[in-house]
C-alpha cells in the first residue's frame, strides 16, 4: 500500500529521533482530513520492507508520532502526544491517543483504544473492543480482548 501523506519539510527531534510532519495526499472523509492537511509526526514514509507508515484510511494527528518500522492502517487514528513506535501495528479502527505509547511488537485493532498514560509493549495484543488507559502497561505475550478494560495503575503481562 503506498502512504496517504507526504513528509513536509518541518521536522522536529523526538527521543534523538528526527521526525517529519506529515501532509495528507487525499481526502480522508472519515477522518475529516482533506488534501493538503498537516497531520503528525513519522520518521519516514515507509518502513524497511516496504509498507507504508501510514495508510488506508488512518491518519497521524497533531503532535502524535510514528516512528521505526511502526504501521498505522486501516481506519486507525493516533492522536494527541502518542508515539507508535519500533515493529507495533495499530490497525482497523483502534486509537492510540493521550500520552500512550504503543511499541515494540505491540498490536492494537480492532475497536480497541490505548490512552491517557497507557502503555503496550513487548508483543503484547490489545484487541476487539478493549481500552487500556491511565498508567496501564499491558506487555510480554499478553492479550486484552473483546470489552476487557485495563486501567488506572494496572500491569497485565504473560
Amino acid at each position: 500500500m503506498e502512504p496517504n501523506f507526504e513528509l513536509t519539510t518541518n521536522t522536529k527531534t523526538v527521543l534523538g529521533v528526527k521526525l517529519f510532519q506529515i501532509k495528507a495526499k487525499q481526502d480522508i472523509p472519515s477522518k475529516g482530513v482533506k488534501k493538503g492537511d498537516l497531520g503528525g509526526w513519522v520518521e519516514k514514509e515507509k518502513t524497511s520492507s516496504g509498507e507504508a507508515v501510514v495508510y488506508g484510511d488512518a491518519w497521524v494527528y497533531g503532535d502524535a508520532c510514528v516512528s521505526g518500522e511502526a504501521v498505522v492502517s486501516g481506519e486507525a487514528r493516533v492522536y494527541g502526544n502518542a508515539w507508535v513506535s519500533g515493529n507495533a501495528w495499530v490497525s482497523g479502527e483502534a486509537v492510540v491517543s493521550g500520552d500512550a505509547w504503543v511499541y515494540g511488537e505491540a498490536r492494537v485493532s480492532g475497536n480497541a483504544w490505548v490512552y491517557g498514560e497507557a502503555r503496550v509493549y513487548g508483543e503484547a495484543v490489545v484487541y476487539g473492543k478493549a481500552r487500556v488507559s491511565g498508567k496501564a502497561r499491558v506487555y510480554g505475550e499478553a492479550r486484552v480482548s473483546g470489552k476487557a478494560v485495563v486501567y488506572g495503575k494496572a500491569s497485565v503481562s504473560a
